[in-house]
């Protein structure tokens, strides 16, 4: 490619032309590839606003032939005088004027091709958010001036009338019941359409995890009723009535595990869940049941109630017990959540005395609430580029039986996401979270209840309760704080891969207070594979801090990004 071009430019018409995987052998194949070329580059010259462009496809006689691409671009046309026309009725002088503010074209701004298309599609967002369901866009007239560099968007946009809501038809028999699905409709009868009610009401029956499939439809122009107003059309289409999942899984840490779920949708008629799950591991073991009652007295509200027998069986103890709880939680907007809730635990507690490592155990009964709130203001759940996610948690904890001790415990976790480019290829993530045990010593909380740090979630380098103090026969011994802080340099190679370096620190205090002292450090790099809906992960993580206890490495692998 020859000819005066500025950087960015050039970068561009570069891009779109790419190099061919094959080589040019002949004439025929140099002249071919360079009117390829020229052709690519006068599509990347009128996208960005070059009208008055000269692109001569040429071959230079070499051995072999070489296709060059001569290009002069021109001056660069600008925007001058948008206009919107509206064909049939106007809509309300109000949404009018939204609609020129959404086009956004200012007279001089560089007259890109995609900004015009862009502007004409949030002209029409504007207005059907403002209650015209039908609007459409009639074919625009741009005129490019060369005699003045201009280009002149006129948009035709066809309103229709102004549409209100009517109530609810179900298209499709199935378990649910109507009367129960008309409860979760965001507007009421009469009310002005707005495209985000309806999407938020098929949010609230996706929701619920029950339905294979969801649709939400207008119904047609001419399905009104004597007032005018349009119903809403509603598709479910019912998951099997029962579920049976069988998983299973292998880690170093773990070791073999077998889980198991058996569910049970809709038997009360209202979206609920009823499951029957079952864990055996070597770390962890479950047996229980749990009932979900999505937007339970009102929408995006849901009732969870969970009962079951369990053994936990760790380096730094063991706990067996039965415990019942449940919670409430309310959604707001998409991904963000306040939830409280309440449990009741009876355990056997098995741990060491710290000072003669003698066996010690604790008949316990643990009665807590909880008030948690988790704000998320990232892109994507498994692979954020941008944002930010907070979650904290504030847990009274009162427990009785051997002993009796009232606690509170404090946990909160911030992560942000930076990106260094306009494509998000190079992002910079870091997380930091931090806990505290308050109104109690280190003796007198149960083991099972302290603080640990280290695993693929929190220190990566380190095994499942390497990080912090332990007594003298290396039993870990948790604490009554906790710090961990992770930064990540995540880069895409391609569409699918992606690398990773990394470096996590924690730190588990005897203090109520997190201070950071005594930082355990592990640096590691990854490998990333997007599935489309999030990515699968394989770290590889080495311990800085490392001592006989630890191991050299540790590898991990799990689907989505760490935080």
């Amino acid at each position: 490619m020859s000819g005066e071009l500025n950087s960015d430019l050039r970068e561009r018409i570069v891009r779109a032309i790419g190099e061919s995987d094959r080589p040019v052998d002949n004439l025929f194949q140099a002249r071919r590839r360079a009117r390829d070329a020229a052709e690519d580059a006068i599509a990347v010259l009128r996208s960005e606003g070059y009208y008055a462009y000269a692109v001569e496809a040429e071959v230079r006689e070499l051995e072999p032939p070489r296709p060059v691409v001569a290009v002069t671009p021109g001056p660069r046309f600008l925007f001058a005088d948008p206009q919107v026309q509206w064909t049939g009725a106007a809509p309300d002088e109000d949404v009018r004027a939204r609609g020129l503010e959404a086009m956004e074209l200012a007279p001089g701004d560089p007259g890109r091709s995609a900004e015009v298309v862009a502007a004409e599609g949030r002209i029409v967002a504007t207005v059907r958010s403002s209650g015209y369901a039908d609007v459409s866009a009639d074919p625009r007239e741009v005129i490019v001036d060369h005699a003045d560099d201009t280009v002149r968007p006129t948009f035709r946009i066809a309103a229709g009338d102004l549409v209100r809501l009517d109530g609810l038809i179900l298209d499709t028999e199935g378990r649910t019941n109507p009367v129960w699905l008309d409860q979760l409709r965001p507007w009421r009868e009469g009310d002005v359409y707005d495209p985000e009610d309806v999407a938020e009401f098929e949010r609230r029956l996706l929701d619920t995890g029950v339905y294979d499939t969801v649709t939400v439809a207008l119904s047609a122009r001419d399905d009104v009723d004597e007032e005018g107003r349009r119903r809403v059309l509603v598709g479910l289409s019912d998951r099997p009535r029962r579920t049976l999942e069988l998983g299973a899984s292998y880690s170093t840490v773990e070791g073999f595990g077998v889980d198991s779920r058996w569910s049970r949708y809709n038997v009360l008629g209202r979206a609920d869940t009823l499951a029957l799950v079952a864990r055996l591991s070597e770390l962890d073991s479950r047996l229980g049941a749990d009932l979900t009652l999505p937007h339970w007295r009102r929408a995006a509200q849901t009732l969870h109630f969970n009962t079951g027998a369990y053994r936990n069986e760790t380096d730094a103890y063991q706990e067996t017990g039965v415990g019942v709880g449940a919670d409430l939680r309310r959604r707001y907007g998409a991904n963000s959540f306040v939830t409280v809730g309440a449990s009741l635990d009876l355990s056997r507690n098995d741990e060491k005395e710290a000072r003669t490592l003698s066996p010690l155990g604790r008949d316990l009964i643990i009665a807590a609430v909880f008030g948690a709130v988790s704000l998320d203001r990232s892109n994507d759940r498994l692979d954020p580029t941008q944002g930010w996610r907070v979650d904290t948690r504030l847990e009274p904890t009162y427990i009785t039986g051997d002993e009796a001790l009232p606690y509170l415990e404090v946990s909160a976790q911030g992560a942000a996401y930076l990106p260094l480019d306009s494509q998000a290829r190079t992002v910079i993530a870091g997380r930091l979270r931090v806990g505290s045990l308050v109104g109690g010593e280190l003796p007198d909380i149960p083991a099972s209840r302290r603080f640990y740090a280290g695993g693929g979630g929190s220190v990566r380098g380190y095994a499942f309760q390497a990080v912090g103090p332990r007594l003298a026969d290396n039993t870990p011994r948790g604490g009554l704080s906790l710090v961990e802080v992770s930064l990540e340099a995540r880069r895409k190679l391609t569409d699918r891969w992606g690398i990773v370096a990394f470096v996590d620190a924690g730190s588990v205090g005897d203090e109520m207070t997190p201070n950071g002292d005594n930082l355990s450090v592990g640096v590691g790099i990854g490998v990333r594979y997007d599935l489309g809906f999030g990515p699968i992960r394989a770290d590889i993580a080495i311990p800085l801090d490392a001592d006989k206890r630890d191991g050299d490495f540790q590898i991990y692998l799990s689907i989505g990004q760490s935080f």
